[in-house]
């Protein structure tokens, strides 16, 4: 699946309140790719992420995946596609703390109403080094296990494409070293583009293609 951003902005506010939060933003992003946005903070680099992947709609501009434009319809479409086609993983785990790790790795198949595939659970546990893990509530979980349960539910329902908001930003170093690396094995394994949004100059140099943002405004950085 290619996703293409054209000329996309994000305008909030009118007049002289009105903040311009991203910038005719274009870029193009293959199948496989792996894409790191890099920027500090309030840069746009979200606000992008949240554009492309559907959770928020632009201003001006489209968002076409192969030539379906994801934000042509209604709230209760969009949010169908982003739950077959696109993971997401976040710099807050997003766990439900009432439920286990399996339970929550399950998710959103029970959302949509779909049975769980227990060989596909057991190979993503093995790689996300899980499989001793699964029935403890997020609690008696570390941080990092804690991410490592947000990659595989982002992962259960076999997304084209996974976008990462700052996947290592409430992780000391070394966790966040060992998630970036288990996210990267996934990735080159099972074939899937990875989008990653970070202020971590390290980070952003594990990708293939890398792109900054500075005041709304998006650009390719070359090799």
């Amino acid at each position: 699946m290619q996703i293409q951003v054209k000329d996309i902005s994000k305008i909030y506010g009118m007049g002289e309140s009105e903040v311009v939060a991203l910038n005719h933003a274009s870029m193009t992003i293959a199948a496989g790719d792996f894409i790191s946005i890099m920027g500090p903070s309030g840069s746009g680099k979200s606000t992008l992420l949240h554009l492309i992947s559907g959770l928020d709609w632009p201003s001006f501009g489209k968002v076409l995946y192969d030539d379906t434009d994801i934000h042509h319809g209604n709230d209760k479409t969009l949010s169908a596609f982003r739950r077959r086609k696109i993971g997401f993983i976040f710099q807050q785990f997003n766990l439900l703390p009432v439920l286990t790790a399996r339970e929550n790795i399950m998710m959103p198949l029970l959302l949509d109403k779909k049975q769980p595939d227990k060989a596909y659970l057991q190979e993503l546990s093995s790689l996300l080094g899980l499989e001793e893990r699964l029935s403890h509530l997020p609690h008696e979980l570390s941080g990092g296990q804690q991410q490592r349960v947000a990659i595989a539910r982002a992962l259960i329902a076999k997304p084209d494409i996974i976008f990462a908001d700052e996947p290592t930003g409430n992780l000391d170093s070394k966790s966040g070293g060992e998630v970036m690396k288990m996210l990267c094995d996934i990735r080159n394994k099972m074939n899937k583009t990875l989008v990653i949004i970070t202020h971590d100059a390290r980070i952003a140099q594990m990708a293939e293609r890398r792109f900054k943002i500075i005041d709304g405004e998006l650009s390719e950085v070359t090799a």
